[in-house]
């Protein structure tokens, strides 16, 4: 027999393009939302579960398009060098702290470049218990050979901070080249600068991560062939925040708390600039109808899994999106592209999957940070803990 439960939400926000609604239920019959209406017409069915929310707002659950989730993003370069080269229990104690990190956060779904094989042998044992639902790439190509993985992540120019560093550079031939035998897998290319975006998007990528000072007319390309954008501006601000020291700052948002070490010159103008000159951008492919979706990059160094979720959206909204926007890129939209069937906008049909945040819709996206609950297929989670235990 199908059982049947009504949610009350003070507010929704879908993660489509429609407005904020207000004081309403959701339907949902094994698992699957089957109807939305507003709270005063809820249906009359004595065998129902109500669950009131009516002082919550109810979301989607969040997906950030770029992590490592093996990667530890401590500011203390000693425990950085120790995580690479520790054993296979440690770094699987680690990443499965950053699944939890995430979770916690509401992040239900991620795309990872990082360790394959560490990823894959988690997805494995927790087949059925898994608490985010993971698609990994592997490590960052960079050679005309790339790991076998959910999708392609290629390093077509050096991460934004990692600008002055030398890397093998794939030429142009090699990456048409290993696009030509993507076997349908998407391909995401980390690409900053005119010339490389522009040769990214005419090599046929799927997605500009970063996409730094890309200009005009690479948006627009991207409008026009329907190439997604994550744009990471996090990495932009967290680079001004550490400007201070040389780099040994870590900028847990709200706090800052600083490490020893010199400023590097010309480091604190030269973030703020690039910090401006992205939003701007930002601004401008929201104008010119360029799909967006929110990647952190968390596990690079100051960048938390999880939390740094809400501060990648912050900036979103500076550069002018709407709130409902901004949760659009931050759900719906990574959702649909890496394939991420049982997440995405909540609409009828869809599962009922979402983020139970106590408060006002003003307060988001600050709320995520402590979220009243998660339900998961039409139930609360059983692993999310508003109030966790913490033990030693």
């Amino acid at each position: 027999m199908s059982e049947t439960r009504f949610i009350i939400a003070g507010s929704l926000i879908d993660g489509s393009t429609n407005a904020v609604r207000r004081n309403v239920f959701l339907e949902i019959t094994d698992t699957i939302i089957t109807a939305i209406g507003s709270a005063a017409d809820l249906p009359r069915n004595d065998q129902a579960a109500i669950d009131d929310f009516s002082h919550c707002i109810i979301l989607p659950p969040l997906v950030d398009c770029s992590v490592s989730l093996a990667q530890s993003p401590s500011v203390d370069s000693t425990v950085r060098l120790s995580s690479t080269e520790a054993d296979v229990a440690e770094r699987t104690a680690m990443l499965e702290r950053h699944i939890r990190d995430c979770h916690a956060h509401g992040v239900l779904g991620v795309a990872d470049s990082g360790d394959t094989d560490l990823v894959k042998r988690y997805q494995e044992e927790m087949a059925q218990e898994s608490v985010i639902e993971i698609r990994s790439s592997g490590p960052l190509c960079r050679s005309s050979e790339c790991a076998a993985g959910d999708f392609l992540k290629i390093g077509y120019s050096a991460n934004i901070e990692d600008a002055t560093h030398t890397h093998p550079q794939l030429s142009y031939e090699d990456l048409r080249s290993i696009l030509q035998r993507r076997s349908g897998r998407k391909a995401v290319m980390v690409a900053n600068g005119r010339q490389q975006v522009a040769e990214a998007i005419e090599a046929g990528c799927d997605a500009i991560e970063q996409g730094f000072d890309m200009g005009e007319d690479n948006l627009r390309k991207m409008a026009e062939k329907d190439v997604l954008w994550i744009p990471s501006v996090l990495r932009a601000k967290n680079g001004l925040d550490s400007a201070s020291s040389g780099g040994d700052v870590a900028c847990r948002f709200s706090t800052r708390y600083v490490a020893p070490g010199k400023p590097v010159p010309g480091a604190e103008a030269f973030w703020k600039k690039t910090l401006a000159a992205q939003l701007a951008q930002l601004r401008l492919a929201r104008k010119l109808g360029v799909k967006t979706a929110v990647g952190t990059g968390a596990g690079s160094i100051g960048i938390l899994h999880g939390e740094s979720m809400a501060e990648e959206m912050k900036l979103f909204i500076k550069a002018g999106y709407s709130l409902e926007e901004t949760i659009r890129c931050a759900t719906e939209n990574g959702a649909g592209f890496f394939g991420m069937e049982k997440l995405g906008a909540l609409t009828v049909g869809r599962k009922a999957t979402f983020l139970i945040a106590r408060g006002t819709v003003q307060q988001l996206p600050r709320k995520l940070s402590y979220l009243e609950g998660i339900y998961v297929d039409g139930a609360p989670s059983s692993t999310y803990r508003k109030n966790p235990v913490k033990t030693a």
